[in-house]
């Protein structure tokens, strides 16, 4: 029987549909291409510096988290499981302080190496967190990507607000968040992720 839009069946559906949409590893891959294009304008060093940035902190760890989730390792591509996250996250700080490392090596502009570091800050205090309590990770990275997009293109971005609300929503209806996880994410990104990238870029 197929799930009419406004009902119970169709809401979750469609909370599934936003979180995976807007799951921290898309918000991630696509964040380093805005930066990069606002800090060289050409094509080239924009994909050249944005994919590093993508690669490292997007597709490497994501690559690491599908494949533990296939494995059993943990219980979903979405870590859903609390005691699960130790790994992925000490993986993604290591393969994000690689990045790092690689573009302080290279040379890259200063905008992409902030954004590493304000997305290595984030991991660090998003994952304390976690050891004791699971905030929303989705919620997190949105909003902190929100706020990096506003210091870069003006306060017309506030309007990405709403996603932040829709990625919040979603992670609630779907059982995956309390209220209080995705608010205190949602906190957590824009004061540490936005915060440090608007003092240092």
């Amino acid at each position: 029987m197929r799930e009419e839009p406004g009902s119970p069946g169709g809401t979750t559906m469609l909370a599934k549909l936003l979180s995976e949409v807007f799951a921290p590893w898309v918000i991630v891959l696509l964040l380093p291409l805005a930066v990069a294009w606002e800090a060289t304008g050409a094509l080239g060093p924009t994909l050249l510096w944005g994919l590093l940035v993508a690669f490292t902190s997007s597709i490497l760890p994501m690559a690491v988290i599908v494949w533990g989730a296939r494995t059993q390792r943990w219980d979903s591509h979405h870590v859903r499981d609390r005691e699960g996250r130790l790994i992925p996250f000490l993986v993604l700080i290591a393969l994000s302080a690689l990045g790092l490392g690689l573009l302080l090596l290279l040379g890259a502009p200063w905008p992409l190496v902030a954004l590493d570091v304000c997305m290595i800050a984030s991991l660090l205090v998003t994952g304390a967190i976690t050891i004791r309590w699971k905030i929303s990770m989705h919620a997190a990275v949105a909003s902190g990507a929100t706020v990096i997009l506003v210091v870069i293109h003006g306060v017309l971005l506030w309007s990405l607000s709403l996603v932040v609300a829709a990625v919040c929503w979603s992670r609630v209806v779907s059982r995956d968040h309390t209220s209080a996880q995705v608010i205190a994410g949602t906190v957590a990104g824009a004061l540490v992720g936005g915060g440090i990238y608007a003092l240092i870029a």
